[in-house]
């Protein structure tokens, strides 16, 4: 967990899409299915294990299974895996055992996109040396794909990505994502997510708004002790949001996290800015070449 009196709240973020030889449920010979939710949960456990996170609660919809972990959040889908992971977790080590997972369990196993992404930590210094900066992480990367690297930003707002597309391949259905990454945050608003304040986690979900900030959705929520919050949602279409808190006021962090369509999310960025009342924040929204996110984008960036 480094340092006893620091914790890293900014996550690495992976998200990782599988392909195989069939497109139904199950392979042309009847045997394994091509979605990742047949991988057996005790397999899961010892994946993350590995990487120094452990399952706390679990939710499923039609279209995917959302874990709530020690360290943030899973979300797996059919084809699609997103790890998200705070703290001095080891994210790209998951990345080798769970190509192999999905080939012992499904018919997938064939990467068509992956993508790794963080803020600028506060303290890479406590980070394992793989960790310690994104250039080590996109050569480490670069061990297994012909991926592109990129840097936004300046300073301690940088903000970085890596991106591999298998060519020729492209996920058929369009999608997006908004995230959210905000520091210096409100101390008031953090004193929520105590529990000297909160008895549990329902009620720091109820007194912080935060079952307000996306429209029907289902909330798994888990308030640790002494502090610190992690939420996952779903909502009835199959769309997911996250949110994860660091309430200390040396540190404090919250990320927002949602792939509702596109055109919610001006009004969800104002909703989640006064709920939490930052002091500075990184916005950032993936889309795929199907989306046109101009208008979106100068929405977004013209409340006040």
């Amino acid at each position: 967990m480094g340092d006893p009196f620091f914790y890293e709240g900014a996550e690495k973020l992976l998200e990782v899409w599988f392909t195989g030889t069939v497109s139904s449920s199950e392979d042309s010979g009847g045997g394994r299915p091509t979605d990742l939710r047949a991988i057996p949960r005790y397999e899961l456990d010892e994946l993350l294990k590995t990487i120094g996170a452990e399952i706390i609660s679990v939710m499923s919809s039609s279209t995917v299974d959302a874990y709530v972990l020690s360290e943030s959040s899973m979300f797996v889908s059919a084809d699609r895996i997103i790890l998200k992971t705070c703290g001095t977790t080891k994210l790209i080590a998951a990345i080798c055992p769970l190509v192999k997972l999905t080939k012992q369990y499904t018919s997938l196993g064939e990467i068509t996109e992956l993508y790794y992404s963080r803020k600028e930590f506060l303290r890479p210094d406590l980070q394992d040396p793989v960790y310690s900066s994104f250039p080590i992480e996109s050569k480490q990367l670069d061990t297994e794909f012909d991926g592109t690297a990129y840097t936004f930003g300046e300073g301690d707002r940088r903000w970085y990505m890596y991106a591999f597309t298998a060519d020729g391949s492209r996920n058929a259905a369009a999608s997006c994502c908004l995230e959210i990454m905000m520091e210096q945050l409100d101390p008031a608003v953090m004193a929520i997510f105590t529990r000297k304040v909160s008895e549990s986690a329902k009620c720091a979900t109820e007194r912080s708004g935060i079952d307000k900030l996306v429209v029907n959705l289902n909330i798994d929520d888990f308030l640790f002790d002494p502090c610190g919050y992690s939420m996952n949602g779903l909502t009835p279409a199959g769309h997911y949001a996250t949110i994860h808190i660091t309430p200390e006021s040396a540190f404090s962090y919250v990320s927002f996290e949602t792939n509702v369509p596109l055109d919610q999310y001006p009004a969800i960025v104002k909703r989640v800015l006064a709920a939490f009342r930052p002091g500075k924040f990184i916005c950032a929204v993936h889309a795929d070449n199907k989306i046109n996110v101009t208008n979106i984008y100068y929405r977004y960036f013209s409340f006040s």
